[in-house]
């Protein structure tokens, strides 16, 4: 029987669930699931943590999210047939679970025992040889430098069922499987097991034989929206340790275009930074330690941050050797730490001394001196490529050319990289004319109105439509042109309008419409924006033609 009581916290449910993220929500969840402990009401007690855990998930905390994993665990030991018939719900709390366990990877403010005691849980309700069972002993033990128990559970692993819903996005299976095998200096074995998720950027080395490997080839690299880009940022380093010079640059630029911008693509830094020290790409490295810096600061865990400093401090310490240890960049300011502007040798020495710092904290925690030890061999890594000259780094600006062994265009729902051959099949598959004009921009005349596409940019990534009416007004009526721009760009969202004075005597109305495509686009969502930037673009000019 529902008591007022019950109606009560249920209602403060209801309404913590509406608050903004923040921690204030997440101390009105913690609140009311206590206090659905002490008055015995196991469900919202259940409800609440299950937002909880949500709630820190989404903010980057993962660790959090440990304490009130345990405790929902506890109220079902209290309460055996609570999810009898919610096994949706069980099988979210063991999500939760595997995703506590992986915090203590990430963090040392999650003890051991606290992560093994969940881990065993999930064993004993899954089974040892369950993939997410095998995958989280194969990584908690490698974490500790365990390597000869690692392998044994990576065993287990690959021939365990790759699309058990407890487990990780199997599409980001092949990325942490070949992570692994890097770590272990097998690159050719991290390129074979990365080849469900490239898509032709890598070449299998052999064929999947694993009954794992060959259920996640199946599966293809799956709907996962992190891919191939993660993949192809796993596989710098084995593609630089296996010769792959080439291929590995062309993987980094199409994988850093998308990691440049994402929040949650903060892990995957280091290897951008380490493929950059190693190839021989110095003042490129230096550039994106210049622009990513903030966010060590703000870092999604400390593994992360410490794999970050670590990187970024072995390309200071090879820039410096090259000669660069005087080129100075910015470090903003955060907590007590004033901004100020540090020489490469300064950094690297600073960023140095936090990577060390993590990762003593991490042995101090397991036990071991292998994080320690790990990150003293990256720092003792020398060039796996010979340096370019800083002219060739240039072809970092552009697309890389088309390689006739590369799968065909992407599908319509595939998000890819903006280029011009994108753009040019946007428009053929209108069936209109065009013309390509000397300096790439692709002109055509619809109605009275003439729209020019150029991708702008640094990197070319940014749709950038022109429109240029086809009737001129004289210089004379200069008033009401600007007035006639100011009415259309109060009422309308697109285009941007705007008066240009060619100095000819007469005024050329026009207008345009820039779209930030750096995080790619999907030919069907390009085509969405070729239609609107044209039908927009011809209402705006037969507004100009049809002025007075």
């Amino acid at each position: 029987m529902t008591t007022a009581r019950d109606r009560g916290l249920a209602a403060a449910l209801a309404d913590a669930r509406d608050r903004p993220d923040g921690a204030e929500r997440c101390a009105e969840l913690e609140r009311i699931a206590s206090r659905a402990d002490a008055t015995g009401d196991p469900r919202t007690a259940l409800s609440a943590r299950f937002a909880l855990v949500e709630a820190y998930l989404h903010r980057g905390e993962r660790w959090r999210a440990v304490e009130p994993v345990r405790r929902m665990r506890a109220t079902l030991a209290r309460h055996p047939g609570l999810l009898d018939a919610r096994p949706d719900e069980l099988t979210r709390l063991r999500r939760h679970q595997r995703q506590a366990v992986e915090a203590s990877f990430g963090t040392p403010r999650v003890g051991l025992d606290q992560a093994r005691s969940l881990l065993d849980a999930l064993a004993a309700e899954l089974g040892e040889d369950a993939a997410p069972v095998a995958e989280l002993r194969c990584r908690l033990a490698d974490h500790l430098g365990d390597e000869p128990a690692a392998r044994r559970a990576y065993e287990r692993w690959s021939e365990a069922d790759a699309n058990d819903p407890v487990g990780g996005c199997a599409g980001c299976a092949p990325a942490r499987r070949a992570d692994l095998l890097a770590g272990w200096g097998e690159p050719d074995a991290a390129l074979a097991a990365l080849a469900p998720a490239l898509t032709g950027w890598v070449e299998p080395q052999a064929p999947p034989t694993r009954r794992g490997e060959r259920q996640a080839a199946a599966a293809g690299a799956t709907a996962c929206t992190d891919q191939p880009e993660r993949a192809l940022a796993v596989g710098l380093l084995p593609l630089l340790r296996t010769g792959a010079v080439t291929r590995a640059a062309r993987a980094h630029v199409r994988a850093y275009r998308r990691h440049r911008g994402e929040r949650t693509a903060f892990p995957l830094l280091a290897a951008h930074l380490r493929f950059c020290a190693l190839g021989g790409y110095l003042h490129r490295g230096l550039e994106i330690l210049t622009e990513q810096l903030p966010e060590l600061d703000r870092p999604a865990d400390d593994l992360s941050a410490m794999e970050f400093a670590a990187a970024g401090a072995l390309l200071c310490g090879l820039a410096t050797e090259a000669g660069l240890g005087g080129r100075r960049i910015h470090r903003p300011g955060h907590g007590s730490r004033p901004a100020a502007e540090v020489d490469v040798a300064t950094l690297g020495t600073q960023l140095q001394a936090l990577a060390t710092a993590l990762a003593g904290s991490f042995d101090a925690r397991n036990g071991t001196g292998h994080q320690s030890g790990r990150i003293a061999s990256w720092l003792a890594e020398r060039p796996l490529a010979a340096p370019v000259s800083l002219a060739a780094e240039t072809e970092f600006d552009e697309e890389p050319e088309a390689d006739p062994a590369e799968p065909g265009p992407p599908g319509p729902e595939e998000p890819a990289p903006l280029d011009a051959a994108l753009l040019a099949a946007a428009l053929d598959a209108r069936g209109e004319p065009y013309t390509p004009e000397p300096d790439g921009t692709l002109a055509g005349r619809w109605g009275e109105a003439t729209i020019q596409f150029r991708l702008l940019g640094r990197h070319g990534d940014v749709l950038h439509a022109r429109v240029v009416a086809q009737r001129r007004l004289p210089a004379d009526r200069r008033a009401e042109a600007y007035a006639f721009c100011n009415a259309w760009n109060h009422d309308r969202l697109l285009p941007a309008a705007y008066v240009h004075e060619p100095g000819d005597g007469t005024l050329v109305l026009a207008a345009g419409v820039s779209t930030d495509l750096s995080c790619g686009v999907a030919p069907a969502q390009l085509a969405v924006l070729v239609a609107a930037a044209v039908r927009t673009g011809t209402a705006y000019a037969e507004a100009v033609a049809a002025l007075p």
